[in-house]
Parts: C-alpha cells; structure tokens; sequence
C-alpha cells in the first residue's frame, strides 16, 4: 500500500510540474527566449523604447509598470515617460498631478482619461510622480483625428495655430510605405471609396506623427524615452517608430511588441508574427481587464 502511496503522489507531482502556469516569456529579435533582466540591461542603451500593449491585457499592464521600475534603477533615475493615452492639450494638468498641485479627483474631473484608467495606467503616472519624473502626454487631442477622419488632412489647416500646436507640425506625410497602414486599407475592402479609405488611414497617421514629434520635443541626452501605445502603432517598425527615424534616423530605438498564443510553452506563434527587437509572448486566455 505504501509503494501505491508513493507512486500515485510521484504521478501527481509530475502532472503538476506538467502543467505550465507561466504567464509571459519574453524573446528577442532571432527568436531566442530571454530574461527581463537581460532586456533591461540592453534597453538601457537606446534613446527611446516602445512598449507596446493589448489595451486590455493585465499582464501586459503590469509588465510596463516592472520594466519601467527597472529601467529607473538601470539607468539611474535618468528616464522620461511617455503614452499614447494621455493628449498634448493635457500636459499641463498633468504636469500639476506631477507637481502635486491638483490631487487624483481633479485630475480625472479635468483630463479626458481612458475608462482603463485607474487600473493600468495610473500605476505609471504615479509612478513618475513618486520619483520625480516628467510623463508627457503624447497623443493628438481626439477631436482632430474624428475630424481627419471625417474631413481629411486638409481640413486641419483651417485650425487655429493654438489648435495646431497640439498636432504635429502640417503638412504630415501619409504613406502606405508605412508598415501597418496597407493592412488597414485592405481593412477597409476593395470596395471602399479611396477618399475615405486615406481619411481613415489619415486619422491614425495624426496620431503616431503626434506621438513621434511629442516624444522628439522632449528627448534629453543620456536619458531613455519609454513611451506605452497600443501593439498596432509600432507593430513592424511602423507607426509612431517610422515617423520618430523620418525626423532623426540616428536616434537608437527599441521596439517590444506584444503577441497571443495558445501554446502552453509560450513559443513564438507560428502565424502573423510580425518580431521587433524584444517579443512578449502571452497566453491567449491571460485575464482581461475589459
């Protein structure tokens, strides 16, 4: 009965240990698996690092805020931190949030915050608050976007300059040589009208020339720009990346995207994987913040 005992409790450990709970494994451009500390230790190199994320992904949420705490530590307090979801036009209340000027209430009654807010990007304005930290809100005002889409580019050059100073500086070059946007046109159908189709391309071109001049102004020597955006801005070295190397193709940048899978091991997917310089591989089913 014993040896039974035993055998039976060496099965179950051994589908336990069978049993892969790992929740993200991180591999660099060749495909090799490496560790967080090792990716730190290179990012600490660049100029400007681009940590792409699914906007409603905890995991991924949480690595930002793990890999923005190291890289603090790596570069000895010398980062900048910047995202897509906060807009030019709320730089100064969120320099007041910084400051201590204004507390989290009037933060949110006087910024346009996403609903995802409070759990997974306040961490990291709290963060850069703690430790004395500039975080630049890098993104278009929405309303111009809405109305590129709608109105196209062109209708952007009856704003005023005031208006203008909040969108990266007219004419923006708007180009299906720019990995991502072929795939939004074919998004759209064949039989979509070709006006709409750039309007549409358009309104997302604002957005990452914005981001790309917003994160350009604020570059300083010595410290690392890490800037949060959805996957599809930086997806392929396109989006916010390309515009950023248009205006210095010498600054050194580093792109982590981030992509699904159902293989319990985390292996890179076999399909539409598209690598950057480091690849967050994660589980398809990891929990959802909406």
């Amino acid at each position: 009965m014993k040896n039974i005992l035993v055998a039976i409790f060496v099965v179950g450990f051994s589908v336990l240990n069978a049993q892969n709970f790992k929740p993200y494994q991180f591999y660099n451009k060749k495909g090799k698996a490496v560790k967080a500390e090792k990716m730190i230790k290179n990012l600490a190199d660049y100029d400007v690092v681009f940590f792409g994320e699914f906007h409603n992904n905890s995991i991924v949420h949480w690595l930002q805020l793990k890999v923005t705490q190291a890289l603090y530590e790596k570069k000895n307090k010398e980062i900048t931190l910047g995202a897509e979801m906060f807009e030019r036009d709320n730089q100064p209340q969120i320099n007041q949030y910084l400051a201590g000027k204004i507390d989290a209430k009037n933060l949110k009654d006087s910024v346009r915050l996403w609903n995802n807010y409070n759990t997974d990007y306040q961490p990291l304005l709290n963060f850069a608050k703690d430790k004395n930290l500039n975080f630049i809100a890098t993104n278009v005002p929405r309303k111009y976007a809405s109305q590129t889409a709608k109105e196209g580019l062109e209708s952007l050059n009856k704003l005023s300059q005031k208006e203008k100073s909040y969108i990266a500086e007219l004419p923006i070059e708007v180009s299906l040589e720019t990995p991502g946007y072929p795939e939004m046109k074919k998004m759209m159908g064949d039989h979509a009208e070709g006006t709409k189709v750039m309007n549409f391309i358009s309104a997302q071109a604002i957005k990452d020339a914005t981001m790309a001049e917003s994160i350009m102004r604020n570059l300083q020597p010595g410290k690392t720009f890490i800037h949060f955006n959805g996957n599809f801005h930086t997806k392929e070295f396109g989006g916010i990346y390309w515009y950023l190397k248009k205006k210095n193709p010498n600054l050194k940048i580093a792109v982590i995207s981030v992509f699904e899978t159902e293989n319990p091991e985390l292996k890179t997917p076999e399909k539409d994987y598209f690598p950057t310089d480091y690849n967050l591989i994660i589980p398809s089913d990891m929990t959802k913040t909406y």
